[in-house]
């Protein structure tokens, strides 16, 4: 009898590297548990690259990878607009290219905030000339806002003019922060939250913790998400998410979360199980997959 495989969600910053350097080990760990047939698919928040951008730099830590098996929110957020919206074919974008990419590779048409912009630019003395900014973009169905590193006010108007009009509103995550190699950037969250105030629409939020990111990954091996085990490095995000879909979890302590976070932290907010290095990580896995196969 073929012994079930692990399905491994696994994080990003945090988990397989920090910043530019890799987390020692975790990515041989991942090259050993594919080898032995687990599937490994990653998951992030980040909405600025498009997949294709991770290969590389995943790849050059050792780890197993193909451009298929990243799921990114933005690539998430496409994929959960074809599913879930299939009436909707035109989406304006606020964020970066690889966002856009990501929903034109799923058939949609994109027109970016900042060039329906400006069609609206104007002597006002808010710089617009008071159209509208839902007219200007070509009456979109939807809205998808991420991280764009030039966001302006003209964007930030077009994009609140076609949620008052009414079409859906969808953010690729909703992280406050973005953390660089050298310092705190306003994150995603910080451009949904000025657009949801001028709208006064919440929107419905693809990365974690919500539990659509971890859904759309484990479709795209053609798996049930209470299946996988998230490996992640944050309670609030990553184990949060694998609670929504009933996965189960390791926190790494390699990342944002202190050991003393977690025994901080109420029962229901947990992971199932906390690994200091590569070395723990390992031993888990290898505990997952014999009570996988002893309940085979």
């Amino acid at each position: 009898m073929t012994s079930p495989s692990l399905l491994l969600l696994v994080d990003l910053d945090g988990v397989l590297y920090r910043g530019a350097d890799p987390v020692p080990g975790v990515g041989a760990v991942l090259a050993a548990r594919a080898a032995l047939g687990d599937d490994v698919v990653y998951v992030t928040n980040n909405s600025m690259w498009y997949r294709t951008e991770y290969v590389d730099r995943i790849a050059g830590m050792g780890a197993p990878v193909s451009a298929d098996r990243i799921v990114s929110s933005p690539r998430a957020t496409a994929l959960y607009l074809r599913d879930h919206h299939p009436a909707i074919r035109h989406v304006l974008t606020v964020g970066a290219s690889g966002m856009d990419r990501e929903l034109e590779d799923a058939g949609f048409r994109v027109t970016r905030a900042g060039d329906a912009g400006e069609l609206i630019r104007g002597e006002g003395v808010e710089g617009t000339d008071g159209g509208d900014g839902w007219e200007a973009a070509g009456r979109p169905e939807a809205v998808v806002v991420g991280l764009d590193p030039q966001i302006d006010y003209l964007r930030l108007t077009v994009a609140t003019d076609c949620i008052r009009a009414g079409v859906l509103f969808i953010a690729t995550n909703r992280d406050p922060v973005y953390p660089t190699e050298r310092a705190i950037r306003p994150g995603a969250g910080s451009i949904v939250a000025a657009v949801e105030a001028a709208s006064g629409v919440t929107p419905i939020s693809i990365g974690k913790p919500a539990p659509y990111l971890l859904e759309e990954a484990a479709r795209v091996v053609g798996r049930e998400p209470a299946e996988a085990i998230m490996i992640g490095d944050g309670l609030t995000t990553d184990i949060a998410a694998a609670l929504a879909v009933g996965a189960r979890s390791i926190l790494m302590l390699t990342g944002v979360t202190s050991r003393a976070d977690v025994d901080a932290a109420s029962p229901d907010e947990r992971p199932t199980w906390v690994a200091a290095d590569a070395a723990e990580l390992a031993a888990l896995l290898e505990l997952a997959a014999l009570l996988e196969r002893a309940g085979d």
